[in-house]
């Protein structure tokens, strides 16, 4: 069983967590002790609903709490906004009206 809820049922049990080839094995008990940053939760959820992997949207949003992981995500859009901003030379309002589709005003 993989993915969250497979991590969850091996918690307490000491079993060994699934991990990519080529980094140390991470017991149960190691997960379980791993904190998220909120930021890395936002970063994660968004780039996996763009790839739609309902499976790493899903564990990225247990990761924090909905209230951080929604204020995360605002300020992910926040500097995704005035990156590309400065980079196409554009006011930040400009640029978010065009990614939303909406006319500029």
């Amino acid at each position: 069983m993989t993915g969250i809820l497979g991590r969850l049922r091996s918690i307490g049990r000491g079993t060994v967590v699934d991990s990519p080839e080529g980094s140390p094995r991470r017991t149960a008990r190691d997960e379980r002790k791993r904190t998220y940053n909120l930021f890395e939760a936002a970063a994660v959820y968004v780039a996996a609903c763009v790839e739609d992997d309902q499976d790493r949207i899903d564990e990225a949003a247990a990761w924090v709490s909905p209230e951080a992981l929604s204020f995360g995500v605002n300020e992910l859009a926040c500097r995704a906004v005035v990156a590309l901003a400065r980079e196409r030379g554009e006011s930040p309002q400009v640029v978010a009206r065009t990614l939303l589709g909406l006319p500029v005003a």
